[in-house]
């Protein structure tokens, strides 16, 4: 057999694209995931039309059929979460036991909003006038461009598709470039799953006309997107310009605090957890180090041996701890701050280059800088396995070099102070906070979104996810 080839799906029909794109796997650069096609804009143009079309009679449709629905697709997601899991590492580059994650917290996802379509909520109150009842009812956006990135290629897709249908609406899905072949899988599920034809739509291309002519059409009415910073602020624009509701989410500097209190065990593993799983590739990653001074030598050779053992290689391996970063220009862009980091006069602690010996791919030994504050690498997103290191004078600065950035996403604090912990809970300027754990890593079911430039709209996931997925409407009836 050969490699699989990637296709769309408009109208309940699988569209093969133009050209013959092969599908990168990072870890290995001579055996390609498959092959795909990319549509242009003309065709997504028809997905959205497509979309539009179906809306109106899926918002009508009853709960229970829109929860059966979502119900079968997290259930077929889950029992081949090892097979998708396969699939995920292989294009992605994430190891295997996280990818296998990955593809259960989908499943658990399009479960949780199976149960939402159930449950959606309404008021009825009583007017200020004699005879009057007033009722407050939630009703689809309508249809949804949804645009997201590669690095959680099953999961983010997930907790946006699903309370899209959940809620009433249809969609319109491009994924990034990179990861096609998850995106495919993820369509294929949802084929089968029961939905009227236009329902739910998959556009593979390239951002600049795919993603293009998703924001233009007049009939999208609602997008959500998760990306970089650049093309967030370039999307709101464009969707202010005619009033499209939008939801982004566009990355962080998340900063680990390490008081002199903490429990050094823990702290270790939070910031070896959250700076470089998932190779760093993460907008919840721990790319800030804050560590206390007392404690910040003893901190750093921890640091240093636990960097020194960790494995990195082939995904599918079992042992391995690190897979490859997920495409060459990533790669670039990891490489080109690294670089940064000495030309700015940080101190190199581990690290620092490509891994000899892992085989033919995207692999990065995981870096770690001594740094200030002004650096590149302490201030700019990486998105790779590269930390900085900060020293901290005490709590307080410490809590002032955590805030002292452009985002807001999430913030970490390890120490075994309660009186610490309640405060920087309160005086962190991010979204989410983590006492004791690793910044990355949520819940399904709890909101997830930050603070300044890492967030803009209504939250994601959880029961949150109705805010961006619906619209508001007050009824008036005299009694």
């Amino acid at each position: 057999m050969g490699e699989p080839r990637f296709s769309s799906y408009i109208h309940g029909q699988w569209v093969a694209g133009a050209g013959d794109h092969a599908d990168e796997n990072p870890a290995d650069l001579d055996a390609p995931v498959g092959h795909y096609g990319m549509l242009d804009a003309a065709t997504t143009a028809q997905a959205v039309d497509a979309a539009a079309d179906a809306q109106h009679a899926w918002g009508l449709s009853t709960p229970q059929r829109r929860a059966e629905a979502l119900d079968a697709v997290g259930t077929e997601i889950l029992a081949r979460k090892d097979e998708l899991g396969r699939l995920l590492a292989r294009e992605e580059g994430k190891t295997l036991p996280e990818a296998i994650g990955e593809a259960a917290r989908a499943g658990q996802i399009f479960k949780f909003f199976a149960g939402e379509a159930l449950r959606i909520p309404g008021e009825k109150l009583a007017s200020t006038r004699p005879g009057v009842e007033v009722e407050i009812t939630r009703e689809p956006v309508g249809t949804v461009g949804i645009i997201a990135p590669w690095n959680f290629p099953l999961a983010i897709p997930a907790w946006k598709i699903a309370p899209a249908l959940a809620y009433g609406n249809t969609v319109v899905f491009k994924p990034a470039e990179i990861v096609p072949g998850c995106a495919w899988a993820l369509a294929e599920i949802l084929s089968r799953a029961g939905l009227p034809e236009g329902v739910f739509n998959l556009v593979l291309g390239g951002g600049r006309t795919v993603g293009q002519a998703m924001v233009e059409h007049p009939r999208l009415d609602a997008l959500s997107f998760t990306g970089s910073v650049p093309t967030g602020r370039a999307l709101l624009v464009q969707a202010a310009a005619r009033a499209l509701k939008v939801q982004l989410e566009m990355g962080g500097k998340n900063p680990l605090v390490v008081l002199a209190d903490a429990d050094m065990d823990i702290a270790v593993d939070c910031a070896v957890n959250g700076a470089y799983f998932s190779t760093g590739q993460r907008c919840t990653a721990s790319s800030r180090l804050i560590v206390e001074a007392a404690v910040y030598d003893a901190f750093t050779e921890r640091m240093r041996a636990r960097l020194a053992a960790l494995r990195v290689g082939d995904p599918l391996i079992q042992g391995v701890d690190i897979g490859p970063v997920a495409s060459g220009q990533q790669l670039d862009t990891d490489l080109s701050y690294i670089q940064a980091g000495h030309d700015d006069g940080a101190e190199l602690l581990a690290g620092g280059g490509r891994v000899d010996g892992a085989g033919n791919g995207h692999f990065l030994a995981p870096t770690l800088f001594a740094a200030t504050p002004g650096d590149r690498i302490a201030r700019e997103e990486i998105f790779g396995p590269v930390a900085a290191l900060l020293r901290a004078d005490d709590y307080g600065h410490a809590l002032a070099l955590a805030n002292d950035t452009e985002f807001g996403l999430c913030a970490g604090i390890c120490t075994t102070s309660l009186k610490h912990a309640t405060h920087f809970k309160r005086h962190a300027q991010a979204g989410m906070v983590m006492v004791n754990l690793p910044t990355a890593g949520v819940d399904p079911h709890v909101p997830f979104g930050g603070r300044k430039a890492s967030s803009y709209g209504p939250r994601e996931q959880g029961r949150h996810a109705v805010e961006f997925y619906t619209t508001v409407k007050t009824a008036y009836t005299a009694a």
